[in-house]
């Protein structure tokens, strides 16, 4: 994948309240950042939505009915595909620093207080959104490593059913079995060095 195309791919953000208002607040608020915002109501849905599609960040309200914040959190931690997703925990300012202990031990990557900042909501996000392309572009390049290795050893393995088939004293055939070896290694070790 082009450079270009890593950078537009629009990535999805949970937003987790059982406030309506607060869903809308999140929602104005990290619009600019032109990504997919799905929201869920509760807990409940929010892991249903994770069970849906992936997601590059969590922002998830503390307090709600049913299973509050850290419960659900802690459930999310336990879907294999959805346990390093950054979560931002959101909580009222007068709750404490015990909540945002428990959050943390819960598996969060951030706390906010409500009201939170604007401006401080969106450069988190933004940044956790930046990790999320950069490892994503680490995968791609990854796979397309892999991928290059298992093409490198069907070569050798051909080669070598090739020597394999010829007599030991055709010296000649040999040396160019091995002169293609050679060619093999090299290739191996420029692809490895870009």
């Amino acid at each position: 994948m082009s450079r270009s195309t890593a950078t537009t791919e629009r990535a999805s953000i949970l937003l987790v309240d059982d406030m309506e208002d607060n869903l809308d607040a999140l929602e104005a608020v990290l619009a600019s950042l032109d990504q997919t915002l799905v929201r869920a109501r509760s807990g409940e849905e929010a892991v249903r939505e994770l069970l849906l599609r992936p997601f590059a960040v969590i922002l998830l309200d503390v307090r709600m009915p049913g299973m509050d914040g850290f419960e659900t959190a802690y459930h999310i931690k336990r879907l294999d595909h959805a346990k390093d997703i950054p979560i931002i925990f959101l909580n009222e300012a007068e709750s404490g620093g015990g909540y945002a202990f428990h959050g943390y031990a819960t598996g969060a990557a951030d706390f906010l207080a409500k009201p939170f900042d604007p401006w401080v909501l969106r450069a988190k996000v933004s940044v956790f959104l930046d990790l999320h392309r950069k490892n994503r572009e680490v995968e791609r390049l990854l796979a397309r490593e892999r991928e290059q290795l298992g093409e490198i050893a069907g070569r050798l393995t051909s080669i070598e059913e090739e020597l394999r088939r010829c007599a030991p004293d055709d010296l000649a055939a040999l040396g160019k079995h091995l002169a293609r070896i050679g060619e093999t290694l090299g290739e191996l070790r420029r692809e490895q060095e870009r």
